[in-house]
């Protein structure tokens, strides 16, 4: 989505050839391999560990780290590994990221007020969706003391609360949604209710 603002906002004459279908299979087959091979490689880790005692974890889904907790190993090299390899991902994602709207932000300074705005509105929602999966992401696997960190609250969020709003984020976008959402919630209605 970075990408797909940034040939929006800066290269826009030139959207439709630069975003081609083509192009989007591309990205959407890039993030799909590298989340499978990722996954598999937590897999992989796991198949091989030996389990012996207590099979519930505490936690409301099955994470890698929880499991890892139930091995009858030691798993501190796991961990790390688990960690480095996750950390590397997600800062390469969030420099990524970081970079496609260093680079808009530079490009907005030669454009109208307006353009600013449009550019900063199309931006603002991908910017909190983004932050709203990262920062509980971040708390969850950075190691916290001698552990891993696997709070629920954390794992809650980006699992689940993040995923929640993204169609209300990107909704409350669109000029037919805020005006429906005006008549629905409008002043007047909250008076004809008391």
């Amino acid at each position: 989505m970075a990408y797909d603002r940034y040939v929006a906002i800066c290269r826009p004459l030139h959207y439709v050839v630069i975003m081609s279908r083509r192009a989007c299979y591309i990205l959407v087959m890039a993030s799909v391999i590298g989340a499978f091979i990722h996954s598999l490689m937590h897999v992989l880790i796991i198949i091989q560990l030996p389990f012996c005692g207590p099979n519930q974890i505490d936690h409301y889904f099955c994470d890698v780290f929880p499991l890892l907790e139930l091995a009858c190993t030691d798993t501190r090299l796991l961990k790390i590994i688990i960690v480095t390899t996750t950390g590397v991902l997600s800062i390469l994602t969030f420099v990524a990221l970081v970079i496609s709207y260093v680079i808009i932000l530079s490009t907005l300074r030669t454009r109208s007020s307006e353009g600013h705005r449009k550019a900063l509105s199309t931006c603002g929602s991908h910017i909190m969706v983004v932050l709203m999966f990262f920062l509980p992401l971040t708390f969850t696997y950075v190691p916290m003391a001698d552990s891993v960190s696997n709070d629920k609250v954390f794992a809650l969020f980006y699992t689940i609360i993040a995923p929640l709003f993204n169609p209300l984020i990107y909704t409350m976008r669109n000029a037919d949604m805020k005006n429906a959402m005006k008549k629905v919630w409008g002043p007047h209605k909250l008076l004809e209710g008391t």
